[in-house]
């Protein structure tokens, strides 16, 4: 049988054709053009999944959260990619989304963004203005999706999970591209840094030696890059230190002053600032870069920064990365913790409020170097001490204050909400508080007076906006909304743990079940599995329509969700209070007639019916609408009167609902009266944070006012707790330090009960170092610390543990007292230590103050000694600056001495000093500790007793004691 057509990949029949040499084609083939290659199909997604997948492609980069009713899901390759590390079950067909409740976003930024490192766009829902209504309600077109913001480790603004205590800085890095740095000429680098959630904005030009020591007193979340400087050595060195670098290419020309202008708080007055402050080239490049950046995650947020701060290594003691690591200030050396226990961060802090927090610890990492403002600093702290009532009622008045600088940023980005204004309003009443209580409490030592009275004088009052937002703003009504959003996002967790015991759903299923949805949602009981058999594919726990009714209820308008119509009826949530405008007033007076109406329209209903006042309600759902809801198993008589007009529209054997004309249409006026006031309140709310914008400036003057304060006020708890003096400030080069102690182990030894052993300083006056020796344990690290710490608290402007200090400033700190291998650039503990201690002899200054301990040590004990004896040279006769040099080479004090002989005493030239700490053994074969420093050299380090503490087994111990012997007798 012969068929017409035959099936694709059907075996044909071969046939033979004879054709002659004449009939072929002679000469050149001429070119003809290859077929077209078949275009692959695009598949055909609904509305919301293309417009979820145009953003997935738009945004690149980002993890795309789209706004779905009152869920962000994920969608597509990125629901597989992170939905795991977000808890989300991943569907198995493409396109299906997976999300959670909008409750859920924080946890899910956090993940994403503060542990993941990645950028997260959000894609809200906006009204579909384009379509016509009723095709909107037949195809699903009703929203758009649209990104409103990018969201990075660098650029957060008010969500929950970031640090309160903490800055959240985004820098831009921008290398000197002409600048190539000749014999001894570094490469200039400009710096420009901002916090989103405080508007902080900061600019320097620095080198590319010192880039590394900036970068940690600044602590960047998120570093920017401009694409032209990608391949830099500065940017090949972040990109060694494991930084987060993002590379962006800049809307903004590098050199654009005036684009910053519309960003910052006040237009005319950053005009002529960044004019005549006197900004660097490489700077301002880094500064445009850096708002380029910004501006583009914001997409399209309003954004007031203040103007740029301009720092100068001049104004500020530098301390390196790796001093600040040695020294723990803000974090430990053992597991890095922020503000842990054992930072000098930790210890110090007695501040009461996050802003306070935030300037300590930015103090900490830049001290001052103006002998004057650390004894205005300090005079304040004096101050307090000698005013103990007042000190409590300041330390009072600021806990009542709130995070201002957040607050004032966070309207200024236009997502201030109602209880941030009465957070605002509340802490500008405090605010005026504390003026008056300080104020009312003048120092009489002029020096002091002078400080108070200057602080003070810098807080503006603002009353009059505090009593504007008061009057507005219903904080009772605020708190019963608070109450039933609690009570909703529970329901709603519960709601969402419900789903998501079932299967995962896709948008078309949403969409298919919403229909004929009813408020309740149903849980189906899985079927047992056959024994031997497999659960099929798919299977769900949860019914669409359950899944569906989450996100319907999810989608209505607040107002219509979180009170029971019951509830709703009795008491409206509302946030401003009727008289906070005349339109408000108008609206709530219309809304009482409405609701008088619809009283008048219960008595009636009741008379007709002849039923009791609990058994007939007008209620509204969200699947009928306004209905006349009657509990009764009897009907009443439905054919006259009013009653007449119902129509049923659902019934049970115990309840009847009906929609009622008169009901339908008064029902709407008053849920359009409704919405007015909402509307309203809302053009309150923006008029009120159009106030707070307009005195942006003085508020965030009055955080900082507020900040130093709270500083002060900690600093004077912590010297009359902890028995500190305050030191004494100058320009010279001496450090002087009697009966010191190192503020964070004297606290963990008091903890234990046990006393802290304290020691004197006199190094670069006479003796401008000292070389330290002595046994392992015996102190001689913890004496190098101290000595350093004190130096920052003092120019921090804090008062110092120690019995008397005077101190010369100091412009640098180095340390080298601890290293570890670097096997990411391939670099042994050996190495690591060399360059170090490279840094510290090119960069330090006859102003500088450093640490060493150990110079030399991972190599022969020659190589060592040898090093070492260079490294002290190289400080004594070139540097010139205060030097604690801990060793356990003793032979380099009879070196020194020896050079000192040599030189015969060169003019300007200190001497070295000896001094060491001792062990001492009892008649019984005890021994202990001596941490006093005195002066001579210790030639024993003890390090077999050491061993011993250590429970080194005893042969080792043994063998090593043996090994001693002989060691000491070849040298006799």
């Amino acid at each position: 049988m012969t068929r017409g057509i035959h099936a694709a990949g059907a075996v044909q029949a071969k046939r033979k054709t004879t054709v002659s040499l004449l009939s072929l084609p002679q000469g050149a083939l001429s070119l003809q053009p290859l077929p077209e290659i078949p275009r692959v199909k695009e598949p055909q997604y609904s509305y919301v999944i293309a417009q979820v997948r145009e953003n997935i492609d738009r945004f690149g980069e980002c993890v795309v959260l789209t706004r779905v009713g009152g869920f962000y899901e994920l969608y597509f390759e990125q629901a597989e990619e992170v939905g795991p590390a977000l808890g989300l079950k991943v569907g198995r067909k493409r396109g299906r989304g997976q999300g959670e409740g909008v409750a859920m976003l924080d946890r899910f930024l956090k993940v994403l963004v503060q542990d993941m490192s990645r950028h997260v766009a959000i894609a809200e829902e906006f009204p579909n203005e384009n379509k016509d209504e009723k095709e909107h309600a037949s195809y699903g077109l009703l929203w758009e999706r649209r990104v409103v913001r990018i969201i990075t480790p660098g650029t957060l603004i008010d969500e929950k999970f970031m640090d309160p205590w903490e800055n959240n800085y985004l820098l831009s890095v921008w290398p000197d591209g002409g600048s190539k740095g000749g014999e001894g000429v570094e490469r200039t680098v400009g710096l420009a840094w901002l916090d989103l959630s405080t508007g902080d904005f900061f600019t320097q030009a620095t080198t590319a030696g010192a880039l590394t020591a900036e970068l940690a007193r600044i602590g960047p979340r998120e570093i920017v890059i401009d694409e032209s400087c990608r391949g830099t050595p500065e940017v090949e060195l972040l990109t060694e230190e494991k930084r987060l670098l993002t590379f962006h290419t800049s809307t903004i020309s590098p050199l654009d002053t005036d684009s910053w202008s519309s960003l910052l708080e006040s237009t005319s007055h950053a005009h002529n600032l960044i004019q005549t402050g006197g900004f660097g080239r490489e700077e301002v490049s880094a500064g445009s870069t850096l708002l380029s950046y910004v501006k583009e995650k914001l997409q399209g947020l309003s954004m007031k920064l203040q103007p740029p701060v301009r720092r100068s290594k001049e104004n500020n003691m530098l301390i390196d990365a790796v001093t600040m690591r040695a020294l723990e200030i803000k974090s430990t050396l053992k597991d890095g913790v922020v503000g842990g226990v054992g930072t000098l961060l930790k210890t110090v802090r007695r501040t009461v409020t996050r802003g306070g927090t935030r300037r300590l610890g930015s103090w900490l990492t830049s001290p001052e170097t103006s002998v004057k403002i650390i004894n205005d600093r300090l005079n304040l702290v004096e101050h307090f001490i000698a005013s103990p009532h007042l000190l409590d009622d300041i330390r009072y008045k600021l806990k009542l204050t709130h995070d201002s600088q957040r607050l004032v940023q966070k309207m200024s980005l236009g997502r201030g909400d109602a209880d941030d204004l009465v957070s605002l309003a509340r802490t500008i009443i405090s605010t005026q508080d504390i003026a008056d209580s300080v104020s009312s409490h003048l120092p009489k030592k002029k020096e002091s007076l002078e400080v108070v009275k200057g602080l003070v004088g810098r807080i503006e009052r603002l009353e009059e906006l505090a009593g504007r937002i008061l009057r507005s703003i219903d904080e009772n009504g605020l708190m019963l909304r608070h109450t039933l959003e609690d009570r909703e996002a529970a329901e709603m967790t519960a709601l969402a743990e419900a789903v998501e015991r079932g299967r995962v759903l896709s948008e078309e299923d949403v969409e298919g079940g919403e229909e004929d949805v009813e408020e309740a949602v149903v849980v189906e009981e899985e079927k047992p599995k056959k024994r031997g058999g497999k659960k099929a594919a798919g299977t769900a726990t949860t019914s669409i329509k359950a899944a569906a009714a989450a996100k319907k209820t999810a989608s209505k308008p607040r107002s219509q969700r979180i009170l029971k119509e019951a509830d709703r009826e009795k008491v409206e949530p509302w946030i401003m209070h009727p008289t906070a405008s005349k339109t408000l007033t108008k609206l709530h007076k219309s809304l009482e007639e409405l609701m008088s109406e619809k009283q008048l329209l219960e008595a009636k209903l009741l008379d007709e019916s002849m039923l009791s006042e609990h058994l007939v309600a007008l209620k509204w759902t969200p699947s009928l609408g306004h209905i006349l809801h009657i509990k009764s198993r009897s009907l009443p008589d439905m054919e006259e009167g009013i009653l007449s007009t119902a129509i049923s529209v659902g019934s049970s054997k115990s309840t009847h609902s009906y929609h009622l004309p008169e009901w339908t249409r008064l029902g709407s006026r008053i849920e359009m009266a409704r919405l007015a006031i909402r509307t309203e309140e809302q053009k309150v709310l923006q008029e009120i944070r159009k106030q707070v914008i307009l005195n942006i400036h003085a508020l965030r003057r009055n955080a900082v006012v507020l900040d130093e304060l709270d500083i002060a006020a900690g600093f004077a708890v912590l010297a009359k707790e902890s028995g500190w003096v305050r030191p004494i400030l100058n320009m010279g080069t001496e450090h002087k330090i009697v009966g010191g102690r190192h503020a964070t182990v004297q606290r963990s030894l008091d903890d234990l009960g046990r006393s802290f052993v304290a020691n004197d300083c006199w190094v670069g006056g006479e003796e401008g170092m000292w070389i330290i020796t002595g046994p392992n344990m015996a102190g001689k690290s913890t004496f190098l610390r101290q000595n350093a710490l004190i130096s920052i608290l003092a120019q921090t402007g804090s008062y110092v543990p120690a019995d008397h200090a005077e101190i010369g400033i100091i412009d640098q700190i180095f340390s080298r007292v601890g290293s570890a291998d670097d096997l990411y650039r391939s670099q042994s503990t050996f190495m690591v230590e060399m360059m170090e201690t490279a840094y510290i002899l090119k960069n330090a200054t006859p102003r500088s103050f450093v640490i060493m301990d150990e110079v030399g040590r991972g190599t022969t004990v020659d190589d060592g000694f040898a090093i070492a004896g260079g490294v002290v040279r190289y400080l004594w006769e070139v540097s010139g600056c205060r030097v604690l040099f801990a060793t356990h080479f003793h032979g380099l004090v009879e070196l020194v001495q020896a050079w000192e002989k040599e030189e015969g005493g060169v003019e300007g030239r200190k001497k070295i000093g000896a001094y060491c700490t001792d062990l001492v053994e009892d008649e019984k074969g005890g021994w202990m500790f001596v941490h006093k420093l005195r002066k001579g050299v210790n030639m024993k380090s003890h390090a077999v007793k050491v061993a011993r503490m250590a429970g080194l087994p005893q042969l080792a111990l043994k063998t090593a004691e043996e090994i001693l012997e002989k060691e000491k007798e070849k040298k006799k």
